[in-house]
């Protein structure tokens, strides 16, 4: 059994343990806020992009002279790119351990080469070790990164797939659901498919005919990388608004086990200090019953 003097070390060890991570949990609670309002300010952008090429795509199926995009081309997969997204740090529960398992798990079931385009040190550390060709890292984003930081990292993977370096793009990152809950999202980034409404009804509800000016050509090119840029910038905002929410409720769990451990623990003190007091008194007693006599 421990003595008191090593108690009472491991309490004041687990109590400074404690501080340490509620300060963390303060931290990031303060940073989640601001990251999910900028995560879900970015989704209407997007969805209002996604409605317009609907109808390009909608003006291409009813004849209209539009060329094909290069973003576009479908062409035998021979290789395969991976832009996977993680945070830089840890301490954030089992986010990048997902994250890394969900996109190794994609990469295994491709029988074609495939290289990675890292942001984030976990994932590219972590792929590192397993062998994976990093064709290109990004890390330091910062915890609110800005889309003139982002429009690098879609450039770079736009001119992969226009030069033929790559012949499919996925994109592998957290999607915020809540604060609670982090879901790993791998999908097809390019060859761009033009988004389509499951629904038919609220197809034909949103459905317009629009007049494109100059012309449909000239709007798909400025509209599909524009549109790139915005997925993987919404993919960036969805994984640090999901980074803070999880490290926030690591560092809870974290804080409320410390807390925990040290009541159990002072508990455990205080017995062995009653014990030595009792044992203590009953010396005392006994060495005045010896003198007596």
């Amino acid at each position: 059994m421990a003595t008191i003097r090593q108690l009472r070390r491991r309490i004041a060890s687990v109590r400074n343990t404690a501080k340490i991570t509620n300060a963390l949990q303060l931290v990031a609670a303060s940073k989640m806020r601001r990251a999910q309002e900028r995560a879900l300010q970015a989704r209407p952008y997007a969805e209002k992009i996604q409605l317009v090429l609907s109808g390009l795509a909608s003006a291409a199926e009813r004849g209209e002279d539009i060329a094909p995009h290069p973003l576009l081309v479908e062409r035998p997969v021979e290789k395969v790119s991976v832009l996977h997204i993680t945070p830089d740090r840890g301490l954030c529960g089992a986010l990048n351990a997902n994250l890394n398992r969900s996109t190794g798990t994609f990469i295994a079931g491709h029988e074609e080469p495939v290289q990675m385009v890292a942001v984030g040190k976990k994932g590219r550390d972590f792929f590192m070790r397993a062998g994976v060709e990093i064709a290109a890292e990004f890390t330091e984003l910062g915890d609110y990164p800005s889309e003139l930081e982002t429009n690098a990292i879609s450039r770079l993977v736009m001119e992969d797939f226009i030069e033929a370096n790559v012949d499919r793009v996925y994109i592998s990152f957290a999607e915020f659901v809540n604060t609670a809950t982090q879901r790993p999202v791998v999908k097809q980034l390019l060859p761009i498919s033009p988004p389509r409404m499951e629904d038919e009804e609220e197809a034909q509800e949103y459905r317009q005919d629009y007049i494109f000016e100059p012309s449909p050509e000239d709007v798909f090119d400025r509209l599909l990388p524009r549109y790139v840029d915005m997925l993987v910038y919404e993919a960036i905002l969805e994984s640090a608004a999901s980074e803070q929410s999880a490290r926030m409720v690591a560092m809870k769990n974290a804080t409320d086990n410390a807390n925990e451990i040290a009541s159990e623990l002072t508990l455990t003190y205080n017995k062995a200090r009653q014990e030595q007091i009792t044992n203590e008194l009953l010396d005392i007693v006994g060495g005045a019953a010896a003198l007596e006599e």
